[in-house]
């Protein structure tokens, strides 16, 4: 591995990080707004989209996802550029509940959630409701997901409005494939994503 050096002598006095030293800043590559939308998808190639190994990480942003029926969001993979959406997926889930009553607190695993080999969608987010007001958020980050060599690892936390409280929901898992992913799909298990807002990063 070849080692990156700066000219100056003392940290105050550097002007400038070499471009290969990660600095952990997010650069906006695309922005997808959502009008009563099956689905959204970010594919290699398409609108600008860069899911290669320009970065080793990539984060997605969810702003106000709404449903048109109150359902689990959720994600998944392909290494064809979107012509199918199934890659092979192990996850582990859990979430923090509390009613706007101060009823129901709660924080558990969740083994109804998690896949285990698993070619279907993740839920990333619970079951939003569709009142006027509701809308999910949240952040999913994925590893490295253009590598030959190594499985996909992804982290993902939201927040949305679910039943008459609020619901803090964790996934954590890995696309089990060396084949590079090229394209990533969101949409709710039941219903349109009626309005929101995905944006996709990628991290130097």
């Amino acid at each position: 591995m070849a080692l990156i050096s700066v000219s100056n002598n003392a940290l105050q006095n550097i002007t400038a990080v070499p471009a290969s030293i990660p600095t952990g800043a997010l650069t906006l590559i695309k922005s997808i707004t959502a009008n009563a939308s099956a689905s959204i998808s970010f594919v290699h190639g398409t609108d600008g989209v860069v899911l290669d190994g320009t970065y080793l990480s990539y984060v997605f942003k969810f702003i106000n996802c709404h449903p048109s029926i109150s359902s689990y969001f959720g994600f998944q993979g392909s290494t064809n550029s979107g012509s199918s959406y199934g890659v092979t997926l192990t996850s582990t889930v859990f979430e923090a509940y509390h009613g706007e009553d101060d009823s129901y607190g709660v924080l558990e695993y969740v083994t109804s959630q998690d896949l285990a080999q698993s070619t279907n969608f993740q839920k990333i987010m619970t079951g939003n409701k569709i009142d006027n007001d509701s809308g999910g958020c949240g952040t999913l980050q994925i590893f490295n997901p253009s590598s030959t060599t190594y499985v996909k690892h992804f982290i993902n936390r939201t927040s949305a409005m679910w039943n008459t409280g609020a619901d803090d929901y964790n996934v954590a898992g890995y696309f089990n494939t060396t084949s590079a992913i090229n394209a990533f799909q969101f949409k709710f298990e039941s219903g349109n994503i009626d309005d929101g807002i995905i944006k996709l990063y990628g991290v130097k």
